[in-house]
């Protein structure tokens, strides 16, 4: 159980750094199918899209991102170390 739980932690750590770095380049003019971009693409999407659904821009920005990294530190911070100790 505990090999699951501390995958599923480095998972959560892994696409963090994947959005960060989804944001990071989205500031530097980059062709669209840069492999990249592509790869940084294909794993954040499926967490970005339900949450551009429910998250309103704020003018030209997107805070999809950051909304998405908060959340999965909050997964990271109380879910986590809660199934460790074997509760939840």
């Amino acid at each position: 159980m505990a090999f699951l739980i501390n995958f599923v932690d480095l998972l959560l750590q892994v696409l963090t750094f994947a959005l960060i770095a989804r944001a990071l380049i989205s500031w530097f003019p980059m062709a669209p199918r840069n492999p990249l971009a592509t790869f940084l693409n294909s794993i954040t999407e499926p967490v970005l899209a339900p949450l551009r659904r429910v998250v309103p821009r704020v003018g030209m920005l997107d805070i999809t991102p950051l909304i998405a990294i908060l959340l999965l530190q909050l997964i990271r911070s109380f879910i986590i170390p809660s199934l460790l100790r074997g509760g939840l």
